[in-house]
C-alpha cells in the first residue's frame, strides 16, 4: 500500500544566496516536501515507528538547512532529497518544492521543484 506522507509550507531562515547580502543574513525559504513509503505497517499497527516520522523530518530538514549555508536553492533541494533517503530506506521517493520569496522583488518567489525515485 504506497502513500505519501509530507509537510507543507515548512518555513526556515537560513543563510541561502550567491550575492554578498544574502551570505550576510538569513532569509527565508519555504520547502514542501512528500514522500512516498510503504505505509501498510503503520495502517495496521498505528504506531509511530511504523511510520515516517514528519516531526523528525522537519527537524532534520530545518537542521541541514540552518547550518550549510547554501547558495543555490538547486543544491538546498538535492541535500534534503538525499537526507532524506539516507535517512529512511522506505522512502521511495521524494518530491520538493523550495519557494525563496525575497529572492525577485517583483515576483512572489523564485522556486525549484524535485522529484526523485530509488
Amino acid at each position: 500500500m504506497i502513500g505519501t506522507t509530507g509537510v507543507y509550507r515548512l518555513s526556515v531562515d537560513c543563510i541561502v544566496g550567491i550575492y554578498p547580502h544574502e551570505r550576510a543574513a538569513t532569509q527565508q525559504v519555504i520547502v514542501d516536501l512528500e514522500m512516498d513509503y510503504d505505509f501498510a505497517p503503520a495502517a495496521v499497527s498505528d504506531a509511530i515507528a511504523d511510520a515516517i516520522d514528519y516531526d523528525g523530518v522537519t527537524a532534520a530538514v530545518t537542521t541541514l538547512l540552518q547550518t550549510r549555508g547554501f547558495q543555490l536553492l538547486e543544491a538546498m533541494a538535492e541535500a534534503i532529497a538525499q537526507l532524506l533517503f539516507d535517512a529512511d530506506s522506505r522512502i521511495q521517493a521524494v518530491r520538493l518544492r523550495i519557494d525563496k520569496p525575497a529572492a525577485v522583488p517583483t515576483a512572489a518567489c523564485s522556486f525549484v521543484r524535485l522529484e526523485r525515485r530509488r
